[in-house]
């Protein structure tokens, strides 16, 4: 099958790389980040290392929404769920969706697959999550965090259907694109587990500007995953949505994940750090909308998102690292 990447950013460029490259797929990369696309018109292809080496120019093709005129069996989806509704209308308006395409999106947050739902029909839409650590430096610049083969990500229909033979395809490319697909049966359920683990992991990073391996270092750490997980297990039940690991589950998975990712920092310190607004709001904030309108108060959640909301504006104040790249390089120098 072929396929086309909406969104070449840090996780775009990473799924869609790998099927090229480990699964020999054909590949379409279309954004709108006018920087990114004539990067990788300039310098022949996306430049991508691992873990900081062995980088090298990754051919690829780049198009815009307008000038594009593929036809992909699948699209991929990776934006920013604050800039989701504006691609989708630019891409629909283009001309390049069409009534047999299939979609997949494994974004972070909550709310993007009720806006996918408005250009392809639901049984065409598999929902994802992806345990995946990637690093955008810069227009066609990324770093795949963790050794080839460790990634892990789930998938379900968005009907929650039994997979049909385009979706058990889709799987299979995954594989052998060496993204370790695993199917799951509720796909609010699955998706909604990795947005808790969010709520701990990226929020806590990106308020304290610290590494994941950083944040495991307080001895609290425990307590504090535990008490926000315990507020959104209680909203979720209330709603009547399961998630796939216990609450203990997830408070040791706190710690694992943080050991393996220990250098990096999560996207939304990455947006953070480069002033970008943050997916707060669809993250933890989601959590406590599900709590609210099943009359359940998830406070610590709630001001969570207060303390993120503070620390965007007082960027205004603080100037915003030019690269976060440099300030990694400088950080992690003690162990290079």
């Amino acid at each position: 099958m072929k396929y086309g990447i909406i969104g070449a950013g840090a996780m775009g460029y990473r799924y869609g790389v790998m099927l090229q490259k480990n699964a020999g797929v054909d590949v379409d990369f279309i954004d709108t980040w006018e920087p990114n696309v004539e990067k990788v018109r300039e310098q022949g292809g996306v430049s991508v290392a691992r873990d900081h080496k062995n980088r090298r120019i990754i051919p690829i093709n780049i198009f815009y929404p307008e000038e594009y005129s593929g036809h992909p069996d699948v699209w991929i989806i990776f934006k920013k769920q604050m800039q989701l509704a504006e691609e989708l209308d630019r891409d629909n308006a283009a001309g390049i969706f069409h009534d047999d395409q299939y979609v997949f999106s494994a974004m972070n947050g909550m709310g993007h697959f009720e806006k996918i739902a408005k250009f392809f029909p639901k049984n065409h839409i598999i929902c994802g999550t992806a345990m995946i650590a990637t690093r955008m430096d810069g227009p066609a610049n990324v770093d795949f965090m963790g050794a080839e083969g460790t990634e892990v990500m789930h998938m379900a229909r968005y009907t929650n259907d039994k997979p049909d033979e385009k979706t058990k395809a889709i799987a299979d490319d995954f594989k052998k694109a060496k993204l370790n697909p695993v199917f799951a049966d509720d796909w609010m359920g699955m998706c909604m587990s990795k947005v808790v683990f969010n709520a701990v992991t990226n929020t806590l990073c990106t308020m304290f500007e610290m590494q994941m391996g950083q944040f495991i270092e307080y001895e609290g750490v425990r307590a504090m995953a535990r008490q926000l997980f315990d507020e959104a297990y209680d909203a979720c039940e209330r709603a009547g949505i399961y998630l796939i690991p216990t609450r203990q589950q997830q408070v040791d998975s706190v710690i694992t994940v943080s050991q393996e990712y220990k250098y990096h920092y999560p996207s939304m310190y990455q947006d953070f750090s480069k002033g970008r607004p943050t997916e707060v709001d669809y993250i933890n904030g989601y959590i406590a909308k599900i709590g609210r309108e099943h009359d359940y108060i998830c406070r610590t959640h709630e001001f969570v998102v207060h303390e993120v909301h503070m620390a965007e504006m007082m960027r205004k104040y603080h100037k915003p690292q030019e690269n976060v790249a440099d300030n990694n390089t400088q950080r992690e120098g003690v162990r290079q």
